[in-house]
């Protein structure tokens, strides 16, 4: 079992604070986030963890040497952060993803609650957390039976992306040759690494493995990040 962490990003809504420091690397209560990402995989029994950088990638280089002797963790370079949008991550990762069973997570998540990953499913799925009403942000659609029929932004009454999918080995093939085909067409510049799997539904099985709010937080903001370094504190975490 594999994960592939997307830390390519340059994370321009959380500046100044990413003007020297990539967002994934940004401490919260003096922890990285990204160390709360690959503390909970290790927890998984995650056997490789791939890191995928490209703006100021050379900070992540430290965790190689932090992790030596628990883990292994490698680095992967995306050459086309600046101009393509994060299919480039995958992209550069394909091959991990057809090695087996895959975790893919945005890097720049802080997890309240490790355990999360421990007791991941046995099919391949979407992390999420439901919530009411609509909500301009990227969510899945259902069928009567649980599986997912649209990966998109803007649901209601849906649950909500959080920023981590568990691949089974024959979704996780599936997904790398889409996002290899794909790769150089127009428009796919632009595209998330979701928006080709919304485009590949009917060739997969994607349900939602449900989440609790409060156990992952996704923070785009200076002030989101002040706002739950303080909370943590508060609640001396």
């Amino acid at each position: 079992m594999n994960a592939i962490l997307m830390a390519s990003g340059m994370g321009t809504r959380m500046r100044p604070l990413t003007e020297t420091c990539p967002k994934p690397m940004l401490p919260i209560c003096g922890r990285p986030m990204i160390r709360t990402v690959i503390d909970g995989l290790i927890k998984a029994g995650v056997d490789n963890i791939y890191i995928v950088v490209g703006y100021l990638g050379d900070k992540f280089d430290i965790l190689t040497e932090e992790y030596k002797g628990v883990k292994n963790i490698e680095i992967i370079k995306n050459p086309d952060y600046e101009t393509i949008n994060n299919i480039s991550s995958i992209y550069y990762a394909a091959d991990i993803l057809r090695q087996g069973d895959c975790f893919v997570c945005e890097a720049d998540l802080y997890v309240m609650d490790q355990g999360i990953f421990e007791s991941h499913p046995d099919h391949s799925c979407y992390y999420g957390i439901l919530r009411q009403g609509y909500v301009d942000d990227w969510g899945f659609e259902l069928d009567s039976s649980g599986y997912i029929t649209r990966v998109g932004r803007g649901v209601t009454d849906c649950p909500n992306m959080v920023g981590v999918a568990y691949l089974k080995a024959k979704e996780a093939a599936l997904i790398a040759d889409a996002i290899e085909d794909m790769y150089g067409k127009p428009g796919y510049e632009n595209l998330f690494w979701d928006d080709v799997v919304d485009r590949n539904l009917g060739k997969l099985n994607l349900r939602v493995w449900p989440l609790k709010e409060g156990v992952i937080a996704e923070l785009d903001t200076p002030d989101e990040l002040y706002e739950l370094e303080q909370k943590l504190k508060e609640a001396n975490v």
